[in-house]
């Protein structure tokens, strides 16, 4: 059986915030107030990832086990110029490692710039300061997959990010992620609420299959071994003899997609729900993917499964 890496391990699910914004930077909500919001809501880990801000502790009163976060921009000239407007990088790592900087200290920012592929030198730096780094609301920032393409190390992009969704309808089904994958760029889907006012908190998230510590969180993100959501739950998701089979709580529709192809869309029954489907890809079929949809039209989306 060839199983995707986040059931492999039977190790509980963990729900994650990867991309988070209080009064540090541009936020409304103070750190102590998103931390508990968020704690509220269940979730056993979290990232305030602030504007050029380092933040590495927990400034509430409640478990939260919190890892390193930033969040760093690259300015461009924007559409009027035939250009994206901005580059956007986010930054999570163990709190307190002795390559990153520390609580409080501020990055400077990057600056404007005419290509895109000038950001790999920001992002390389995060990574020198020991941080796992994501690509943000590709749409937002007015870039489509060409124009990214080439900053390498990241290991995951954002498919859902709840700001942006929220406030200008994008990045709201994973832009691009098959054409990254297309083009042998393999990172993992990662869903985010990149939250600036309180009421765009705890809408999308990853449930990481780890035990509750930074470190073991932080490789597994990297691994792949986790799934991301705005509400539903994904139980297995494997390929045995040809076929591609999905199990997940009670769902209206699931998709299994490769190269933005629908390979098979299922639907419920009217006034009932499914919890599980399956797909026969084609030979030569690389990876597969799938999409779950509930009843509140929340999705949930399977990182992609390498066929063999």
């Amino acid at each position: 059986m060839n199983r995707q890496a986040a059931f492999k391990k039977n190790k509980p699910f963990l729900k994650g915030a990867l991309h988070c914004h209080t009064t540090r930077s541009d936020g409304s909500g103070t750190p102590e107030e998103v931390i508990r919001l968020h704690h509220e809501e269940g979730y056993n880990f979290m990232a305030l990832t602030d504007h050029n801000i380092f933040n590495h502790v927990n400034h509430a009163d409640v478990p939260m086990t919190m890892l390193s976060g930033i969040e760093r921009d690259m300015g461009m000239p924007g559409p009027a110029q035939d250009k994206p407007i901005c580059i956007h990088v986010v930054g999570v790592g163990v709190p307190h490692d002795s390559r990153t900087p520390g609580q409080d200290v501020k990055a400077e920012w990057f600056g404007d710039h005419e290509d895109c592929k000038d950001a790999q030198q920001m992002i390389d730096e995060m990574h020198t300061w020991g941080l796992k780094t994501i690509y943000a609301h590709p749409e937002w920032s007015c870039t489509t997959y060409q124009d990214f393409k080439d900053l390498k190390g990241n290991f995951g992009m954002e498919v859902w990010n709840t700001g942006c969704v929220m406030d200008n309808g994008l990045d709201d089904n994973a832009p691009y992620w098959d054409e990254a994958w297309d083009d042998g760029n393999e990172m993992w889907g990662v869903a985010t609420d990149d939250g600036h006012p309180m009421n765009q908190h705890c809408k999308g998230w990853v449930m990481v299959s780890s035990d509750n510590d930074a470190a073991s969180i932080l490789d597994a993100l990297e691994k792949g071994e986790f799934y991301a959501s705005c509400g539903p739950e994904i139980y297995d998701f494997y390929e045995e003899d040809g076929r591609v089979v999905v199990k997940c709580s009670p769902v209206k529709s699931i998709q299994f997609v490769t190269l933005r192809y629908p390979l098979r869309k299922w639907y419920a029954e009217e006034g009932a729900t499914m919890t599980e489907a399956y797909s026969d890809p084609p030979k030569g079929t690389r990876y597969v993917r799938a999409t779950v949809v509930d009843a509140l039209g929340r999705r949930a989306w399977t990182n992609p499964l390498k066929i063999r």
